[in-house]
């Protein structure tokens, strides 16, 4: 419970997160036009994975912000860095961050077996009213 305060609660890390999260958007305007098209992009697709409070997600998104900055700087495109499937780019660099997605899939598999537990199913269509 006291993890749930510190990071729904905690005014002061909130203060100081934003304070954070301004300096590094901050960075973000200096990088190539291309560069903030795609960031502003890989970020919108981001954010509607996060679970929790978000701050695990604002590690990678600064990380993202740190790798644009060194292949703008060794003069590569955006898509040098990313690849052309940013889709699965941006899937690698969530691979490793708590998201609903996962949330959502743990939930799945819990209910299913609570309700079936080890019980053998004697076929598909059996009695599928009864599922909660």
């Amino acid at each position: 419970m006291g993890d749930f305060l510190n990071n729904y609660f905690n005014i002061g890390k909130m203060i100081k997160e934003k304070q954070e999260y301004k300096k590094q958007m901050a960075r973000v305007a200096t990088l190539p036009a291309d560069y903030q098209y795609v960031f502003q992009k890989i970020q919108h697709h981001m954010w509607q994975f996060v679970s929790g409070a978000g701050y695990d997600m604002m590690e990678v998104q600064y990380g993202l912000i740190d790798l644009s900055e060194e292949g703008a700087a060794n003069g590569k495109t955006i898509l040098e860095v990313t690849g052309e499937d940013v889709a699965a780019f941006v899937e690698e660099l969530l691979k490793n961050t708590r998201t609903y997605t996962q949330d959502w899939r743990s939930k799945l598999n819990h209910d299913i077996q609570k309700k079936l537990g080890n019980k053998q199913q004697t076929g598909f269509w059996a009695e599928p009213w009864k599922i909660d």
